[in-house]
């Protein structure tokens, strides 16, 4: 029979009568949290994954954004358009987002809360109360206008 045991060499500290070293579940003892920053970073990643969402962000933070990402050393900001509140055992999410135009933004909408409910719930282990979408822009097509570029008809 084969010994499987890992031995350091280290003899194990004596214990006295009465005493326990560490007891219970090792998984509580201690506390973990969670900053509000690392469920924006998980909730963008999972956000942008779907397809029909062109951008994330107001056209403020966008623009910011593409300039920022423009910089020398600068680097892609994935909580743009993302605002998380985070608790002990749950959060709650905040999203602006822009769709492509001609997508079903009631189904785009419906598979970005699925996507980030589920990844935000599989990394972090805290609940999803709420994933509040607020849709800021269509991205059209290429060669197209908005109606505020054109100028107006005489």
């Amino acid at each position: 029979m084969t010994d499987t045991s890992t031995d350091t060499g280290a003899e194990a500290a004596p214990r006295t009568p009465g005493t326990r070293r560490g007891t219970g579940d090792p998984a509580t003892r201690g506390r973990t949290t969670i900053a509000d920053g690392v469920v924006a970073k998980i909730a963008g990643m999972a956000a942008r994954d779907v397809v029909g969402v062109y951008a994330m962000g107001s056209g403020v933070a966008r623009t910011f954004g593409a300039v920022r990402d423009r910089v020398p050393g600068g680097s892609r900001s994935v909580t743009r358009g993302v605002k998380a509140e985070v608790g002990e055992v749950q959060t709650a999410l905040d999203l602006d987002i822009v769709v492509e135009y001609g997508v079903s933004i009631a189904a785009v909408s419906r598979t970005v809360r699925e996507n980030v409910i589920s990844a935000v719930e599989r990394m972090s282990g805290l609940e999803v109360v709420e994933v509040n979408i607020n849709v800021v822009d269509v991205k059209l097509p290429e060669g197209e206008e908005d109606d505020e570029e054109r100028p107006p008809l005489q």
